[in-house]
Formats: structure tokens, C-alpha cells, sequence
């Protein structure tokens, strides 16, 4: 499989939504901070497109009141059927809270996964959408108590590193478990050493990565629209990052 590929593989993420209280605001707030124009959703009220230079980037939906949970970023990953993803997260003694439902063009379900950590699984038509490509975030990472407990459950679930060819690898790398999606590295599982205990001190989620041209001036603009700045502008692997927090609570970290 090569970096052609226009759309997601069975396993990779296909997408990136935030789970907001106030659809207006969190669009003014993301707007003002990471230059987005929104559009609606087809199919659903209350659920925007954001788009960077006219391409799709991620979702926004007031939905946090609806389904009782936390504002912040959830990951989606392609699979072949929601019916049996969902089965064998149950299986696997995690929490399928909301579907599989019809959505657009394909079924969506929200799950977390045995530590809490929550993330979303799609069967359906796959946009021209990738981490690390265009205008999609740079890169997602699941923080977790257990690096090797949760790179078993994921791979287990999404089918990862099986024999088939179109699907998503996994390599060790630095003490993390890195996702690959033919050679572009599109996930990382991070949790400390991959035989190390588990620490109780890692409260456990996904964690989107988006890029910007400035780091310090977005930081900025994200103060004025009424955020904070959690981690601020430093060097890192990635280049200058930032870690943010919207007005709602939602976290997220932007990387030149």
C-alpha cells in the first residue's frame, strides 16, 4: 500500500469531531484560533464541517449536553462493518455509549475503550480526508495508563498489524507503539516504557495535534477568544507546539 491512497484504509483514523456544548461559539472560538470557515452538515442540524483553505479539516456538533459526555476531541476510525467493531469492543469488556447509527452516508458509533479513553468508529463512504496530510491534523496520540494494554485492545478491534494488505501497521518505537498507515506514522499510543507499570496518575484519551503557521500567534488569538494555554510555545519532535484549552474545556495541542 503506498501514500496514494486517497482514502482511509480499514483501522486508520478517517476522522476528527469535537464533542461541544455551543456549536456558535466553539466555530468563533476555532475560527479565531486555527483560521477555519465552517460549513453545515448535511445530514444533521446542530453539526458543522470546518474547513482550511475550502478542504474538509474536522466536525464540530453541540452533542456533549446530548450524550452526557466531556467537550473534547474524539478520533474516528474506518471500519468494514460497525455491527462487529462494536461486538468485539464489548468482547473485550470496553463500552460501545452511543450506536451504531445511521449518519450521512455510513454508521457511526462512539465507544471507550477499558481505560475510558474515547474514540469513534465509522462504516461508510471514506472522505479524501488523512493525519498528516493537507489540511487533517498532523497527528494523534492516545495517552493511556498501559501502553501495551491498550495497543492489544485497539489492535484487536481495529484489526491492526493482521495479514491483510489493506489495513494499518504498528511499529515500537521509543517506548511507544507508533500507528502506521502505509509509511506516513498517522497514531502513537503513549503511556510510558511498553513493559513499565501502568501509572494511575494518566487520566486516559485521545489527543488531537492540528497545524498552524504560527504557534505563538494562534497561543495568542486563543487567549483573546477566551481559551488558555495549558502548555505554552516550546521546540518539541514535531516542530513549535502549543497545548490549548477552548473555552468549553476542550483540549488540543497546534504544531508548526
Amino acid at each position: 500500500m503506498s501514500d496514494s491512497t486517497d482514502v482511509a484504509v480499514s483501522g486508520a483514523p478517517c476522522w476528527v469531531s469535537l464533542m461541544s456544548r455551543d456549536l456558535r461559539a466553539a466555530q468563533d472560538f476555532y475560527g479565531a484560533v486555527l483560521g477555519w470557515s465552517f460549513r453545515p452538515g448535511a445530514h444533521e442540524e446542530g453539526f458543522s464541517v470546518a474547513l482550511a483553505d475550502g478542504d474538509p479539516v474536522a466536525g464540530i456538533g453541540a452533542f456533549a449536553h446530548t450524550f452526557r459526555v466531556a467537550v473534547s476531541w474524539t478520533p474516528y476510525f474506518a471500519v468494514d462493518s460497525a455491527d462487529e467493531t462494536a461486538a468485539r469492543i464489548r468482547e473485550r469488556s470496553a463500552t460501545v455509549a452511543v450506536g451504531p447509527l445511521a449518519f450521512g452516508r455510513g454508521r457511526a458509533a462512539l465507544a471507550a475503550d477499558p481505560d475510558g479513553a474515547v474514540f469513534g468508529i465509522w462504516e461508510g463512504h471514506r472522505a479524501k480526508w488523512g493525519v498528516g496530510r493537507g489540511s487533517a491534523p498532523a497527528w494523534l496520540e492516545l495517552r493511556t495508563r498501559d501502553t501495551f494494554a491498550a495497543s492489544i485492545f485497539y489492535a484487536e478491534v481495529l484489526r491492526w498489524a493482521t495479514e491483510c494488505e489493506d489495513g494499518c501497521d504498528v511499529v515500537y518505537k521509543s517506548d511507544q507503539v507508533v500507528l502506521r498507515e502505509g509509511t506516513r506514522e498517522v497514531a502513537v499510543i503513549n503511556g510510558g516504557a511498553v513493559e513499565s507499570a501502568p501509572d494511575p496518575h494518566v487520566r486516559p484519551r485521545w489527543h488531537v495535534y492540528f497545524r498552524v503557521p504560527d504557534v505563538d500567534a494562534a497561543a495568542a488569538a486563543a487567549v483573546a477568544a477566551g481559551g488558555s494555554v495549558p502548555r505554552h510555545p516550546a521546540p518539541s519532535p514535531l516542530g513549535r507546539e502549543a497545548t490549548l484549552r477552548d473555552p468549553d474545556g476542550g483540549l488540543f495541542t497546534i504544531v508548526s
